[in-house]
């Protein structure tokens, strides 16, 4: 492969990975707000509330249903895609960047495909992809949780709709937000939840490349013709359910590090290890799954969609290039 065509592949992919993040973000917003007020029930003025079992004068919600149902009705439609406008930009970017920077690193491990790549190379590749976008882009998903944590139902005084600004402006500023970012359970849970789905997804992608090529006795390396769409989406759920399963308390460890000080300047948690003390002790194993059913049911078929765009996007951006 040249270094010109070697190049052009590798926008593709980004272009898709991109078109694939907006998609997703479209479809599953809702269920992503939800799943951020069962962890981040409530903001108190300037201060967020995390949902650690020790606040009980807090609204809640009794399930995913309920809170979908509640939010609606008190909040209306723009309630449910509180921080749409931040989540469709990170979305994108980090889609778009994260399948180009995967791309480059499946390229140099396979020495541009003349050797076939095993799972520590997806491994090693989705891992280095995960790094370098979490050091990225952090300060899009922080503001974005933040708008959706806000409940009107707590202060009247402020509104999804006008609050997302004013929240946003200090979010942003560096450097504070990489020190709330840059913390071993972020880093740690979202690199290796990328690098377990995609490592997960190439392999359970080759077994059944394989067993539809020997059914259809065609050359396995012309996947493109082998899977469809049922495919993609039976990958994509499938990656994302083994990722959720093995990264989940790292989410929540991550979100209870990013609560605003209380009234004077006190952090609610230390560090890291302060979280996981505080959870065991106070909530124990279920603490840290706290708000996973709302995950699931938003993320593995978000994940299935995500997987369903970028390889069609892909294929028809390969399919346009070889008729030019």
């Amino acid at each position: 492969m040249s270094e010109s065509k070697s190049g052009q592949w590798q926008w593709e992919n980004a272009t898709a990975g991109a078109i694939a993040g907006f998609a997703t973000v479209a479809a599953m917003h809702p269920l992503d707000v939800v799943r951020t007020r069962f962890i981040a029930v409530a903001v108190v003025g300037e201060l967020i509330l995390v949902n650690d079992g020790r606040v009980s004068n807090l609204p809640t919600y009794k399930s995913t249903a309920h809170a979908i149902l509640t939010i609606s009705r008190s909040e209306g439609l723009r309630g449910l895609y509180a921080g749409f406008s931040p989540a469709v930009l990170g979305s994108t970017l980090s889609w778009g960047l994260y399948f180009f920077f995967y791309g480059r690193a499946k390229q140099r491990y396979s020495k541009n495909g003349k050797e076939k790549l095993n799972p520590g190379h997806h491994l090693a590749s989705s891992a280095e992809a995960g790094a370098l976008v979490s050091a990225l882009l952090p300060f899009l998903s922080l503001g974005k949780a933040e708008v959706q944590s806000i409940s009107p139902r707590i202060d009247g005084r402020y509104k999804v709709a006008n609050v997302s600004g004013r929240l946003l402006v200090p979010v942003v500023k560096p450097p504070g937000v990489y020190q709330r970012f840059w913390n071993p359970a972020y880093m740690v849970g979202r690199v290796s939840h990328g690098a377990i789905q995609f490592t997960v997804y190439e392999e359970l992608r080759k077994v059944i490349v394989d067993f539809k090529s020997k059914r259809r006795k065609q050359n396995p390396d012309r996947a493109n013709n082998l899977l469809n769409s049922a495919d993609y989406a039976i990958l994509g759920g499938s990656s994302k359910i083994a990722a959720m399963l093995l990264t989940y308390p790292f989410q929540v460890i991550r979100a209870r590090l990013q609560q605003r000080p209380s009234g004077n300047g006190i952090p609610r948690y230390v560090d890291s290890w302060h979280v996981i003390r505080e959870t065991a002790r106070f909530e124990g194993l279920r603490g840290f799954y706290r708000g996973i059913t709302p995950n699931l049911l938003k993320n593995v078929p978000a994940s299935s969609i995500t997987f369903i765009v970028y390889e069609n996007v892909l294929n028809f951006l390969k399919k346009a290039r070889k008729t030019n």
